[in-house]
This record gives C-alpha cells, structure tokens and sequence, in this order.
C-alpha cells in the first residue's frame, strides 16, 4: 500500500474481530490504549469477516491491524487475513494478534507472519511499544 506523505503524522491502526466472537472488552481497551499513545484508531467492530477487514485496512490506509480472537478460530482466520492483504498487494502492512491462542498457535502464526501475539496477562505498556515498532518497520 503506497502511503501519502503524511508528515509527522500519526499512526493509523485498525483493530477488528474476526469471526463469531462476541466478546470485545479486550479490544476496545487495546484500542482505548493505542489511542491514548497517540495512533488513530478505526476500531471496525464485532464479527468481521476476513475480507471486510482487508477492505477497511485498504480503505482506510492503515499503517498497522490488529486481530483479536478469543472464539478459537484464530488458526483459520488469521492466515485468511494474511492472504487477503497479499492477494490485494497490501501484505507489507504489519498485523499483530491477541486473545486466548496456546503457545504452539502463537509461534505458527508467527512463522506465517503475524508480527507479534498477545495474549492475557501482556501489558498495554509492551502492546503499544510493539505496534508502535512494528509500524515504524512497515513504513
């Protein structure tokens, strides 16, 4: 995704939920946390699909995603999600994951390119200086 020049602009990040996972809490305090740091959030919401979220990031021009899952499915939605991007030529925007994903899920989608996996328990502190990183390293 060619980004405008956008001096000292600040970061933009999408956070959405994909899938049938009806529970948000952890989302939106990630999102209320990367606001407060000073990204622009688009926070897109309860039950994404997998293609709606690859056209927000689009239609948005994102610099980073963020993915949270706590339903189980993160193993079949977040590589789709990372398919998606490379498919519509926007595979150098960083996605970084949280929710309840075993250590085993975690360094598998690590291997397929999710940048960074939280799950409970990780500081807002460490959330934020890690996307923070991670967008600078997408730009």
């Amino acid at each position: 995704m060619a980004k405008a020049t956008r001096p000292s602009a600040p970061i933009r990040v999408l956070i959405a939920k994909p899938g049938l996972d009806g529970h948000d809490r952890g989302a939106k305090i990630i999102a209320r946390a990367l606001r407060d740091s000073g990204m622009e959030v688009i926070y897109a919401g309860l039950r994404q699909t997998p293609e709606t979220i690859v056209e927000s990031a689009i239609e948005e021009d994102v610099d980073l995603i963020g993915l949270s899952c706590l339903s189980g499915a993160h193993m079949a939605l977040f590589p789709r999600v990372l398919r998606l991007l490379k498919q519509r030529k926007v595979g150098d925007v960083p996605v970084f994951a949280g929710g309840i994903i075993p250590d085993e899920d975690a360094k598998a989608l690590r291997k397929i390119g999710i940048k960074a996996v939280f799950g409970p328990g990780s500081s807002l502190k460490e959330i934020v200086t890690t996307a923070q990183r991670l967008a600078r390293a997408g730009a």
